[in-house]
């Protein structure tokens, strides 16, 4: 066997821009799919596309060793060489699954013309499917054969190949940039109107999950997303600790997702990048999946303001409920219940950061504002971040962060003692437009809002009041508040004539919780007329 040459370069490249060609691949689906899945025939293609180069990388890897004189294969026979290259460990080992060739993007990329393409496709979808379920039950599922079935042409489908084998979205050539996740990232933003007001329930801007991983600094231990979507949180998270020396073995991600196709999003984005992950399907209010984890991180992005949500389906002695449910829940909103959820779930030193809306910090109905103030009153909620408009592309409700923290006492001998503070940050101003529609924080922007709360919690920090940004409040100064955890109440800026929130959302929750009050009046007549004439007597 002549010596392999290598033929891929691995040299780190900056970032790449690849609008264009997405919009080309647009144009290819544009009329036989509809927009909102267009990530879905994206996205898997581009996940065999990554998983066969580096099969094909570790192939060239093992013939190579066989001309390497301080390699185990030096110098073997072509009948032990065929064994090597077939043997299952050896790519196992390096984290790779060992591809058929019909599995293969080379294949693919050798019969895109042919008129079955779309069979071809989709058997190799099959096939790596149940190769990934060799490797663990719990990927099941990930790739489904979704091309015979699309009215896509076989021409189309070529051209999605065609387009797809430019090296920008080589993995392998461009391993400095996240091509997975940017290409998400592009199609759900594309397309945000296609998706509807769903579509912020599983995309989180990606300068907020950024903001939110610099806050709370998750470099080893569990990291938790009981609505984790397509997984940015968790990559971003894996992105923050290689940056700053951690080892993706240090971490263990922990998810539940309500989803069914945005779970395979989600499993895909972390097998890409070996990470051990256990992700779940269910609804996390109803159907704790994790009942038992302690989590040393938790982000997330939770679907904010839902109704109806049905909280009379939780037992009475819900392990996660900080008091009675009647009075720890509310139909109306769901807000309050994962803040709940997510405190139940952290571990003594563990942290969370939670992306929120802005009606949560001075909402009055009894349900939230009795858990808004036990939260308060038991030193629970570290930080508050108001945020500006347009953060996001998918619902125009205002949002802020709550950081809620068990580690608040200065026993870890990294941050003081802060149990009876509060720190508020009003970073309204922050951001800026990159068009009519949208802000972005900056880098900057992002570093400032960090450094203010690592500079408030740390030991030896150098933080001081700034006037109209941030203000460390006592929990006394919160309650004289009435409990109101608005920023700029404390910061020094202008008094707000409301709580930010659209009058369309906040509509929809007075008038639930009307509704809720007057079936609760009519049981309540009910009930005194049933006792009155008990006792014989008639209204």
């Amino acid at each position: 066997m002549p010596k392999p040459q290598k033929t891929i370069t691995t040299k780190p490249k900056g970032d790449i821009d690849f609008e264009k060609e997405l919009w080309d691949v647009a144009n290819e689906l544009r009329g036989a799919v509809a927009e909102n899945q267009y990530k879905d025939y994206v996205l898997s293609l581009l996940f065999l596309k990554h998983l066969s180069e580096r099969y094909e990388i570790r192939r060239q890897e093992i013939q190579l060793s066989f001309f390497e004189p301080s390699s185990d294969y030096y110098n073997i026979d072509k009948e032990e060489q065929s064994y090597v290259l077939e043997d299952e460990l050896e790519y196992q080992v390096k984290n790779v699954y060992k591809l058929p060739r019909e599995a293969t993007w080379t294949y693919l990329r050798e019969n895109a013309e042919q008129d079955d393409i779309k069979v071809k496709v989709d058997k190799a979808f099959v096939l790596i499917d149940e190769i990934l379920a060799q490797r663990n039950p719990d990927y099941k599922g990930v790739l489904e054969p979704i091309f015979v079935k699309s009215q896509l042409s076989p021409t189309q489908v070529a051209g999605l190949i065609n387009l797809f084998s430019d090296d920008k979205f080589s993995e392998i050539n461009n391993p400095e940039s996240d091509i997975y996740g940017r290409v998400y990232e592009y199609y759900i933003g594309k397309f945000a109107m296609a998706e509807g007001s769903g579509a912020g329930q599983f995309f989180t801007p990606g300068s907020v999950v950024r903001l939110l991983v610099e806050m709370i600094e998750p470099l080893k231990g569990r990291i938790m997303d009981l609505a984790c979507g397509s997984g940015g949180m968790f990559v971003q998270s894996l992105k923050f600790g290689l940056a700053h020396g951690g080892d993706k073995n240090d971490i263990s991600i922990y998810g539940q997702e309500r989803y069914e196709g945005t779970l395979r999003l989600c499993k895909m984005n972390l097998l890409l990048r070996n990470l051990s992950f256990d992700v779940k399907l269910g609804d996390s209010l109803l159907q704790d999946r994790f009942p038992h984890l302690k989590a040393d991180y938790a982000l997330m992005n939770p679907p904010f303001n839902i109704s109806n949500w049905h909280p009379e389906l939780l037992p009475d002695n819900d392990p996660r409920l900080f008091g009675p449910k009647d009075s720890f829940t509310t139909a109306g909103n769901a807000n309050y219940m994962w803040f709940q959820t997510l405190w139940h779930h952290l571990s003594e030193r563990g942290t969370a950061g939670v992306v929120m809306a802005n009606g949560a910090m001075t909402t009055g109905s009894a349900g939230e504002k009795n858990v808004r103030e036990y939260m308060i009153q038991n030193g629970m909620v570290d930080c508050i971040v108001q945020m500006p408009d347009k953060l996001f592309l998918t619902t125009g409700i205002p949002a802020c962060l709550f950081i809620l923290s068990r580690n608040r006492n200065g026993r870890d001998g990294e941050h003081r003692k802060r149990l009876n503070e509060i720190l508020f940050i009003d970073a309204r101003k922050l951001g800026h437009m990159v068009n009519r529609r949208l802000r972005v924080f900056a880098d900057t922007d992002v570093a400032r809002i960090a450094n203010t709360y690592h500079q408030w919690r740390n030991l030896n920090g150098t933080y001081a009041d700034a006037e109209g940004f941030c203000k460390a409040s006592t929990l006394a100064e919160v309650a004289a508040s009435n409990y109101v955890l608005s920023p700029g109440r404390y910061v020094g800026t202008e008094a707000e004539e409301t709580d930010g929130v659209p009058f369309e959302e906040k509509m929809k929750t007075l008038t639930t919780e009307l509704a809720n009050q007057f079936a609760e009046s009519a049981l309540l007549e009910k009930k005194i007329r049933e006792n009155l004439a008990e006792i014989g007597f008639e209204l």
